[in-house]
């Protein structure tokens, strides 16, 4: 599955795909072969950074 390019799509999916199959971010990235800086920056854009406590995008 490729990961939506607006960022309040691709926002749901990746916290979504974190909570129900994924145990980190690097997880994820590595898994669906997504480079996490870009992944990082595109949801920084509209106000969200990854939180690894939370296993997710706050």
């Amino acid at each position: 599955m490729e990961l939506p390019n607006d960022p309040v799509l691709l926002l749901s999916v990746v916290n979504m795909k974190l909570r129900d199959y994924y145990p980190s971010l690097d997880a994820l990235c590595d898994d669906m072969m997504v480079n996490r800086e870009e992944l990082e920056k595109k949801l920084s854009d509209i106000g969200y950074i990854y939180d690894n406590e939370r296993n997710s995008f706050c």
